[in-house]
């Protein structure tokens, strides 16, 4: 034993080892003394302890981790809980050498500690209190945070080099703490950014993880309908920008912007002013960011690593996003990487095309795969006129053999539900025509209009299956403004038929029973809309095409027919290449994606900037 002066004079440690050493102790523990392993418990236990104290432990622990069985968890739990993080940089070193001791010798105990690290994955938790009332949530002012976060990815992958089989016990913990969407931005941003980090030296988790990312952006995203934001944006725009909503203010601390500083892009400018929305901006940026970085290596863009990618993206993509009805924004990670290399984008109208016309699949499935080949042909700026001409000529092919087998059938009528995939693969071509007719006639005028010719239209439009009955009206009045003016086909004849009949469009169902039309009938959406989120949309702008609103002169022209004999050199302003203004005003869409696109009993309609009159 010591004496009186080396006792007070010792390290801290001395002070509690009067019991004898940790082996000592838990030996007596096995023997039912208890009294030494309480005091020990109590030690580890003071929130005042010291550094030196917990060096001085952990060295111990390290050397009788045998001693460490499932008998003594409570024990472990408490080392789980000690405050290493914030401790000095020797505390982190001993605690990680800690670590790799325990799991390497006691299995027992891995689940512990892979939650004790994911628990550190967003920032530690204060409580705020205002008006009386206790609020807990994230603390950003700890300066640490980013240097704590690379610490624990330390700690994981100490754990995942000890005990090969970690990723199986680790994902259904980052399940587990996944936060709630009610959580901070902050708490959201760190959590999903940490997950994301764990892919790049785990990547056996990397489709498990982007499944569960993209699974809670999903829930974010149909939790806010573009109409909710675009009306939170309005009513925020008209109170000021001093005025908090009510449910802004449940979700959006004032304090984070000034706590933030210059460390997050996150002016008032750029935030979104509904809360979800705003959680889900930060998010997708995050996501992009990801994307982004795992593709290019030293700026370069790097084949296998996107091939790779992209894989696991289109996974994702076919398990949540496919069956997904009308969701506005993550489906944008697609978008994005297709927009890296033509061969991506190519691949991608590949499979959506197999899934279309594959008659295995749901027909919900093959209706949905034709509204994101319309609307990424329509939208994405990247695909040259070549890929967009070979993807029109395999729709129109297979419409036309559609029609083929079905126009002279028992089913050769008007129905949905017996043919939503070809009334879907129908408004996708339609839709790429409106978009696309001014780069397919560009350069050679009678050489386009050849093209065009050669599909065929008439046969489609005229077919006792009757597209243009099913199809949105916005997409048909252009489709037939446009293809009247270029004399592809004369459709107002129909329009007008389609209009005069009130009998309900035929539905198959139980008892036979008359299902009411709507003007949306194929209960479509177009997923490529304009993105609107304010930060996010920063790396999708330059990618995308906007669709100009048509001016006076356009609407004039387009009632009027080209006649023929034209010469493919006159200047006719509206064959002109189309050139959006990314920094402009963003014009109605012809697809007029609105509330009645969730819910098709309501009208769409043709915009009224958008819509053309019968030819008189």
């Amino acid at each position: 034993m010591l004496g009186g002066d080396e006792f007070i004079s010792s390290p801290p440690r001395k002070t509690v080892r009067f019991g004898g050493t940790l082996t000592e102790i838990l030996l007596k523990y096995e023997k039912g003394d208890t009294t030494d392993f309480e005091l020990l418990k109590h030690q580890l236990s003071d929130p005042d302890i010291k550094d030196a104290q917990i060096i001085n432990w952990l060295h111990e622990f390290r050397t009788s981790v045998a001693y460490l069985t499932k008998e003594l968890e409570q024990l472990v739990s408490i080392l789980l809980k000690l405050p290493w993080l914030r401790r000095s940089r020797e505390v982190v070193e001993e605690y990680l050498g800690f670590l790799g001791n325990l799991v390497s010798a006691q299995t027992v105990h891995l689940r512990p500690c892979l939650r004790m690290i994911v628990s550190q994955f967003v920032p530690p938790r204060i409580t705020i209190r205002e008006d009386d009332v206790d609020i807990s949530d994230s603390d950003d002012d700890d300066e640490n945070v980013s240097e704590n976060f690379d610490t624990c990815h330390r700690a994981l992958q100490t754990v995942a080099r000890y005990v090969p089989s970690t990723p199986q016990f680790l994902m259904p913990i980052l399940v587990e703490y996944f936060p709630f969407i009610n959580k901070s931005e902050r708490t959201l941003e760190c959590y999903v950014h940490n997950l994301l980090r764990v892919t790049v030296y785990l990547p056996t988790l990397r489709l498990q993880i982007l499944e569960l990312i993209v699974e809670k952006l999903l829930k974010l995203d149909v939790s806010t309908p573009q109409q909710d934001i675009e009306d939170a944006e309005e009513t925020a725009n008209n109170s000021g920008s001093e005025e908090k909503s009510t449910e802004e203010g449940l979700f959006d601390m004032e304090e984070d912007e000034e706590r933030k500083g210059n460390k997050v892009a996150s002016s008032s400018s750029e935030r979104m002013a509904h809360p979800l929305a705003e959680r889900l901006d930060i998010l997708m940026t995050i996501l992009f960011s990801y994307i982004k970085d795992v593709c290019h290596v030293d700026g370069k863009l790097n084949i296998s690593n996107t091939k790779d990618l992209y894989r696991d993206l289109v996974s994702v993509f076919d398990k949540l996003i496919l069956p997904t009805h009308a969701s506005c924004h993550v489906q944008y990670f697609m978008f994005y990487i297709c927009s890296f290399k033509l061969g991506l984008a190519e691949a991608f109208l590949d499979h959506l095309w197999k899934k279309l016309q594959d008659p295995n699949n749901p027909s919900v499935i093959r209706q949905t795969a034709g509204s994101y080949i319309g609307s990424f042909l329509a939208r994405a700026k990247f695909i040259p006129v070549v890929t967009v001409k070979a993807c029109l000529d395999l729709l129109v092919n297979w419409m036309h053999k559609y029609i083929d087998n079905q126009d002279t059938g028992a089913n050769a009528y008007c129905d949905v539900a017996l043919h939503g995939p070809f009334y879907s693969t129908c408004q996708a071509v339609f839709y790429t025509l409106i978009f696309r007719h001014k780069q397919l006639l560009d350069g050679n005028l009678r050489k386009g209009l050849s093209y065009l010719q050669s599909l065929n239209f008439e046969r489609i439009v005229m077919c006792q299956l009757n597209p243009l009955k099913i199809c949105i009206p916005s997409v048909v009045n252009l489709f037939a403004a446009i293809t009247r003016k270029y004399q592809l086909v004369f459709c107002y004849t129909i329009i007008e038929r389609n209009n005069r009949q009130f009998i309900p469009v035929v539905r198959s169902g139980t008892g036979g029973d008359l299902v009411q039309t709507c003007t949306n009938p194929l209960d479509s959406f177009f997923p490529f809309d304009p993105y609107i989120l304010k930060r996010s949309k920063k790396t999708i702008d330059p990618l995308y095409q906007f669709w100009e609103e048509l001016s006076a002169e356009d609407l004039e022209n387009l009632k009027k027919p080209i006649k023929k004999g034209t010469s493919e050199d006159e200047d006719d302003d509206f064959l002109k290449g189309e050139t959006p203004q990314n920094d402009g005003v963003v014009g109605i869409a012809p697809n007029s994606y609105e509330s009645s696109t969730r819910s098709p009993v309501s009208s769409i309609g043709s915009p009224p900037d958008c819509s053309v009159p019968f030819p008189p």
